[in-house]
């Protein structure tokens, strides 16, 4: 099996203005999506990503602050899942629960190095 990261990419919750009600919901797909991948056994780890962000740039380590309003494309997690191959992995992503709010899902393959 290789490994692929799944980058969840689109709004915060925060821009999203959804209701305490609507919020619940998503949640629980969220929490169904988890629980299915880890009873197929294919979810090694994940994580949400908070909306502040530091980059660090250039020659002399610049440290600039960023919040996701200013970021078009908003990194607001990621998966490490097991499959296959790339289309495993694309057919894991099917059940990404933000696509209705205009969510994306990018798919990387993990490089593996020989040491």
């Amino acid at each position: 099996m290789k490994k692929f990261m799944l980058i969840f990419i689109g709004k915060g919750y925060e821009e999203m203005n959804l209701s305490p009600e609507e919020m619940q919901a998503q949640m629980g797909k969220w929490f169904a999506w988890n629980a299915k991948m880890e009873e197929a056994g294919v979810v090694e780890s994940g994580d949400a990503l908070t909306s502040t962000i530091k980059r660090i740039s250039g020659s002399d380590r610049t440290v600039t602050d960023r919040t996701a309003t200013e970021v078009k494309e908003l990194i607001g997690g990621y998966y490490i899942v097991k499959a296959e191959n790339i289309e495993g992995a694309i057919a894991i992503a099917q059940d990404y629960p933000d696509y209705d709010h205009g969510g994306t899902v990018e798919v990387r393959e993990i490089m593996v190095f020989e040491q």
